[in-house]
């Protein structure tokens, strides 16, 4: 997917697929796959449930998306 194709969502890990392989639930109730790249993998480790995460969807599929970041919380 070239880096101006598709867009980012946020969205909480329901449940652990693989260690690669995750679902994940988005605010307006849709739910997709995330899958996290060998490069991610080294940088963010395997998904875990419940940890929210920042995802690159393709318009062209909506089923799935490339995790590409882990969400920081806001402590105000």
């Amino acid at each position: 997917m070239p880096a101006t194709d598709g867009f980012q969502v946020e969205g909480v890990v329901l449940e652990v697929l693989s260690e690669r392989t995750c679902r994940v639930g988005l605010a307006n109730g849709h739910r997709l796959v995330g899958f996290v790249t060998r490069r991610m993998r080294e940088a963010l480790g395997s998904p875990r449930q419940g940890q929210r995460l920042v995802l690159q969807v393709s318009p062209y599929d909506l089923s799935e998306g490339r995790i590409v970041g882990v969400q920081q919380k806001d402590d105000k």
